[in-house]
C-alpha cells in the first residue's frame, strides 16, 4: 500500500470521528430548532397574524400619556382610553377565503369510478376543512395538511396549526420537504392541580417519535415510534411524509401587508372617541397671575387637567380665560375612509360600498372590482393545485394499497369555483347563443345555477326520458282509437 493509500485512508477515518463527534442528540436538535423557531421573525408573524384575525389588535394595549416635569413620558389614568378595534383585517381574510373556497371546487377525472371514490373524500367534512386550511394559509402563509389512518383504518386529513409546525426542507424553493418538527401544548391534571405540558412530535420519512419536556428537558414518551400505517398487521411508511403544505404568496401573511394600517385606523377611532368623552378638553381654561410654572408641569397638566396657570410679567389683576378647542369629525372620517380604502387595497380584496356596484352594474364593472382579488386567488389556486395533486398521490396509493384499484394513471382535473358575482341574464343570454356551437356539457358546467354539472345531466336526460314516454303513450292511445 503507498503512502498516498495510507494518507486517504486516514483522512477517512478522521473525517468520520468527527462527524460522529459532531453529531448532535435527536432531543438536544429537536430542543434546539423549537427555541430557534420560537424567537425567529416567521413565527412572530405568524402569532400576529392569529391575534389579528381574533381581535387582539395592539390598540388594546393602549395608554394615555403626557410629557411630564422631568420631560420625560407619564401615564395618565384620570383621561378617557378608549380601545377600539374595527377589524377591516378579518374581513379581508373572510373575503378571500369565501372567494377562493367558499363554493366547493369541481372534480372532473376520466374514469367515472374514480372520480365517484375521490368525491367520497371530497365531503363536506374535506371543503368545511378546506376553509380552515386556506384561512391558515392567509393568517401564517402556510397551512399543513396531515395525512393518515385513525383507528378504523380509515384515511383521514388531520390539519396542524401552523405556528406549531417547523419544517425541515431539501430545497431553497421549499417544494421538498425532508422532515417536520411539531410542538404543542396541552394541560394534563397531576392530582393537584392542572399543568401544561409541551409535546414534541417528529415527522420523518421512518415515522413519528414522540417527546414531551420534563423538568426544562427534552425526554422520549410512549409509544415513543410509530410507523404511518399498518397493511395486513405490518406496519409500513409511506414513500414520502404525509405532510402537505398550502402555501400563500412565498409563505408570507397577510397581515404582513396591513398591519401598520389596520393600527392607524384603530388608533384614530380611539383617538376621536377619546376626544368626545372629553368634554372638559374642548376648553382649556388659563388662569392669569395666579402661579407660573415650568414647561414640563405645563405639558402636564394641561394633559391631566386641562387648564393652565400662567402669570402675567406687568402684574396686575388675576384673570380666567378660555380657549376653545374644536373637534372636527369630519377630518376623523376622512382619514378613517383612507384607511381602510389602503386595508382592502394592501390585502387584495375588494370594496363591497364601491360606487361601481351603484345601481345597475354590467360585467365589466364587476370584473373590475374583483381585478384584485382575483388575481390574489390565482396565484393561491396555483399553490394549491400542487398541493391537492400531492394529496390525491396519498389517495391513490391508499386505494390502490385496499385493492379498490390503481389510478395513478388516470387524469383528474380539479377547478376551483371562484364567488366573483356575474350579470346572470347576460351570462345565461350568451350561452343561449353558444348552444349549437359547443356542448351542452360545457353549457351546463358554466350555467350560473348549476352546482353539480353531472348531475344536472343525468336530470336533463330523465326528464327528457319522462317526456318521450309520456308522448309516446299519448300516440299510443291515440292509435289505439282510431283503430277501433
Amino acid at each position: 500500500m503507498s503512502f498516498f493509500d495510507y494518507s486517504m485512508q486516514d483522512n477517512a477515518i478522521r473525517i468520520i470521528r468527527e462527524g460522529a463527534n459532531r453529531t448532535i442528540p435527536v432531543p438536544a436538535f429537536l430542543s434546539h430548532e423549537i427555541q430557534k423557531r420560537k424567537s425567529s421573525p416567521e413565527y412572530k408573524w405568524m402569532l400576529i397574524g392569529e391575534d389579528y384575525y381574533a381581535g387582539r389588535h395592539d390598540v388594546l394595549r393602549k395608554t394615555r400619556q403626557a410629557i411630564g416635569s422631568d420631560g420625560n413620558p407619564v401615564q395618565l389614568n384620570n383621561l378617557p382610553n378608549s380601545k377600539h378595534v374595527d377589524n377591516v383585517y378579518k374581513r379581508m381574510v373572510k373575503q378571500k377565503t369565501n372567494y377562493l373556497v367558499g363554493k366547493p371546487f369541481t372534480v372532473n377525472a376520466d374514469d367515472k369510478k374514480y372520480q365517484d371514490l375521490l368525491m367520497k373524500f371530497f365531503d363536506k367534512v374535506f371543503f368545511a376543512k378546506m376553509k380552515n386550511i386556506t384561512r391558515d394559509a392567509l393568517n401564517c402563509g402556510i397551512a399543513w395538511l396531515y395525512v393518515h389512518y385513525d383507528e378504523t383504518g380509515n384515511l383521514v386529513f388531520d390539519r396542524f396549526r401552523p405556528y406549531e409546525c417547523i419544517p425541515e426542507w431539501e430545497d431553497i424553493d421549499h417544494t421538498r420537504l425532508n422532515s417536520l418538527i411539531r410542538f404543542y401544548d396541552v394541560v394534563s391534571y397531576n392530582g393537584i392541580s392542572d399543568e401544561k405540558i409541551t409535546l414534541v412530535e417528529y415527522y420523518t420519512k421512518e415515522g413519528i417519535d414522540y417527546f414531551e419536556y420534563f423538568n426544562g428537558s427534552l425526554v422520549g414518551m410512549p409509544p415513543f415510534h410509530e410507523d404511518y400505517m399498518q397493511i395486513g398487521g405490518v406496519t409500513a411508511n409511506w414513500d414520502g411524509l404525509p405532510l402537505i403544505p398550502f402555501k400563500y404568496d412565498e409563505e408570507l401573511p397577510l397581515i404582513a401587508n396591513c398591519k401598520s394600517l389596520q393600527d392607524g385606523l384603530n388608533s384614530i377611532l380611539s383617538v376621536f372617541d377619546d376626544n368626545m368623552h372629553e368634554d372638559s378638553r374642548n376648553t382649556i381654561l388659563i388662569l392669569v397671575n395666579y402661579d407660573g410654572e415650568n414647561l414640563g408641569e405645563f405639558r402636564q397638566n394641561l394633559a391631566t387637567y386641562g387648564a393652565v396657570k400662567v402669570r402675567s410679567s406687568e402684574g396686575g389683576n388675576g384673570d380666567l380665560r378660555s380657549l376653545q378647542v374644536e373637534v372636527n369629525s369630519e377630518n376623523y372620517k376622512a382619514i378613517i375612509d383612507i384607511f381602510k380604502r389602503a386595508i382592502i387595497e394592501n390585502c387584495m380584496g375588494y370594496d363591497v360600498k364601491n360606487e361601481k356596484m351603484s345601481g345597475t352594474p354590467n360585467q365589466m364593472n364587476i370584473e373590475s372590482m374583483y381585478n384584485d382579488i382575483d388575481i390574489d386567488a390565482s396565484d393561491m389556486e396555483t399553490e394549491f393545485q400542487q398541493s391537492l395533486d400531492r394529496l390525491l398521490y396519498f389517495i391513490d396509493l391508499h386505494l390502490a394499497n385496499t385493492g379498490q384499484g390503481d389510478y395513478s394513471n388516470v387524469d383528474v382535473d380539479i377547478t376551483f369555483n371562484t364567488d366573483m358575482p356575474m350579470d346572470e341574464a347576460n351570462t345565461i343570454t350568451n350561452m343561449r347563443n353558444s348552444d349549437g356551437l359547443i356542448s351542452q356539457r360545457t353549457l351546463v358546467a358554466h350555467h350560473p345555477w348549476v352546482m353539480d354539472p353531472e348531475d344536472e345531466i343525468e336530470q336533463l336526460k330523465k326528464e327528457k326520458q319522462e317526456a318521450l314516454e309520456e308522448y309516446g303513450g299519448a300516440f299510443s292511445s291515440n292509435k289505439d282509437e282510431e283503430d277501433e
